[in-house]
């Protein structure tokens, strides 16, 4: 089960949250995002979580909603499960076949 966590203190580290979770079952992995793609390497404050199970992540989602790590409360909840396209097209591609719609492309 993917967990999104936000709110989290730009100081916390993939580590401690690891251990948060680990209080509730099997992590897989954990991710801080941050922007290591402009060079800064700043933490976004936010991250994801993947459990393996449900009922383990059901379970952490429960416990860890609102607890204060490093003096702030973070937020917790059921993120959308990981895929194997990244991106916008990924996005593009999923909200097209959900309506039904067409894109349009530019004629030169």
């Amino acid at each position: 089960m993917n967990i999104y966590v936000g709110n989290l203190s730009l100081d916390v580290t993939e580590e401690e949250l690891r251990r948060e979770f680990m209080a509730f079952g099997a992590v897989i992995s954990v991710v801080i995002m941050n922007d290591k793609y402009i060079g800064s390497g700043q933490t976004k404050g936010y991250g994801f979580v993947e459990m393996a199970s449900k009922s383990e992540g059901e379970a952490a989602i429960a416990g860890l909603k609102g607890k204060k790590l490093r003096n702030q409360a973070i937020d917790v909840v059921s993120a959308l499960p990981l895929s194997d396209k990244r991106g916008i097209e990924s996005l593009r591609g999923r909200v097209n076949n959900q309506f039904n719609q067409k894109v349009r492309q530019r004629r030169y």
